[in-house]
């Protein structure tokens, strides 16, 4: 979608009059939804993963159209990954509706509950949050996710895919619609705001009353624009500055194929490992070999002082090896590039993290319990992998069947939000006369 980051506050009123009603509908429908049972709901999801394998052809047909007219544009190789909805891709989406299916209905569970001392009885329980709106780019498996999220959780939802998706998911969206109507349900309750383009993003923003809760995901321009001017209530999802610590007691075995995999298994994604930072101890014995891996999958490697004479001196074939700038450490590559960093100790690379990260993922690789227990506690981020890659920071690895996104704020919901974090509560009273004095 066109990036809205630099845009004013006007406003188009028809747009923003349609996009409202739509978040009205979208509303009746979901009334509609919160009175079904947890095995309407589930059959309901059974049904959309059928009706995704069976039309797998032609929403895949559908994406090459997107992928051939994004890869035209100029699109990056790392948001044509994410662009990509293939067969496979389509298949693993349909089976992640039935995995969302087969998973606890979070929708009337009792948080908690106690009575009075003059009788009452409380009860919090789990209720949807009502209709939700979710602006994403470049990411056609996030409507299916979404879609299968909202039906568990009894939740309506907007959706602003952008233009780059557009063919893909209005080809998903019709599937998911024809179900809905098969059904009984209203297609209301998933829709699409593509048709107005960027003026459906912002109309979407102003829909406060109409839209409960806006949830951006994509690059950080897009999400920092949309926290900025929406007057809905926002969960911030996170752009993915990721790093990986290697402590001077880290297993170097452990650590090479952790790197690898977290920075080159997809290097589109936000759980993608961005930074290395290795410890002094052991930057002369890790260096070479990690830059030689790196070099081996073709990462462009942006090193500080130390880490750049550690790693020149060792005289690598084909490596791909520039000085860091300052900008390095903030950036979010999304691309074969990494920052690498010595470090003189655990808290200098504590120090650089938190400074420096989105809050995203972090991972130390270490043998020490005292540093991992350190690390642990005192790295602010949303999650936080020892002796792992951060690509297992994921709504669908963490077993939630799919996510909405990773938050990377700390209120309400915080890393991948499955069905949950979809919920809100509300506390019900149970009475036998009880007056207060």
């Amino acid at each position: 979608m066109t990036n809205p980051q630099n845009q004013t506050t006007a406003i188009n009123t028809a747009v923003f009059e349609s996009v409202c009603a739509m978040g009205d509908a979208a509303r009746n429908a979901q009334s509609q939804l919160a009175q079904a049972n947890t095995e309407a709901k589930n059959e309901l999801l059974n049904a959309i993963a059928d009706a995704l394998d069976h039309h797998a052809d032609d929403i895949a047909g559908a994406n090459a159209l997107d992928m051939d007219q994004a890869f035209e544009n100029g699109m990056d190789a790392g948001k044509l990954d994410r662009l990509k909805f293939d067969v496979p891709r389509i298949a693993a989406a349909a089976q992640g509706v039935r995995h969302v299916a087969s998973l606890p209905d979070p929708v009337g569970e009792i948080v908690r509950g106690y009575h009075l001392e003059n009788g009452l009885r409380l009860q919090q329980v789990r209720v949807p949050i009502g209709v939700l709106g979710m602006i994403y780019e470049a990411r056609p498996n996030v409507t299916v996710d979404v879609a299968s999220l909202c039906i568990k959780s009894g939740n309506a939802v907007l959706l602003r895919g952008g233009h780059a998706a557009e063919r893909t998911n209005a080809a998903t969206l019709a599937v998911i619609g024809d179900v809905l109507d098969k059904h009984g349900f209203d297609r209301a309750m998933i829709a699409t705001v593509d048709l107005y383009g960027r003026d459906g993003a912002t109309a979407m923003m102003e829909a406060r009353g109409h839209i409960d809760v806006l949830i951006p995901r994509g690059g950080a321009g897009l999400i920092q624009a949309v926290v900025r001017n929406s007057k809905v209530p926002v969960i911030e999802t996170g752009a993915g500055n990721v790093h990986i610590y290697v402590d001077r007691s880290g297993n170097l075995d452990k650590a090479l194929p952790i790197l690898i995999n977290a920075k080159t298994q997809r290097v589109g994604v936000c759980n993608a490992t961005e930074k290395l930072l290795v410890h002094q101890n052991i930057a002369e014995a890790f260096l070479p070999k990690a830059a030689a891996a790196l070099a081996e999958a073709g990462v462009e490697m942006h090193a500080d002082e130390r880490a750049y004479d550690i790693i020149e001196r060792a005289g690598i074939n084909d490596v791909n090896l520039v000085h860091a700038t300052d900008d390095d450490w903030d950036m979010e590559y999304l691309a074969l590039k990494i920052g690498v960093k010595v470090v003189d100790s655990l808290d200098e690379a504590i120090a650089h993290i938190n400074h420096h990260s989105t809050g995203h993922t972090e991972s130390v690789i270490a043998e020490d319990y005292s540093a991992i227990e350190e690390f642990t506690s005192r790295i602010d981020s949303s999650v936080v992998m020892v002796n792992a890659s951060t690509r297992f920071t994921d709504g669908g690895v963490f077993g939630f069947g799919a996510e909405l996104g990773i938050s990377t704020q700390k209120m309400h919901a915080r890393g991948p939000m499955g069905l949950r974090e979809m919920t809100t509560t509300k506390w019900i009273g149970y009475g036998t006369g009880q007056v207060r004095v």
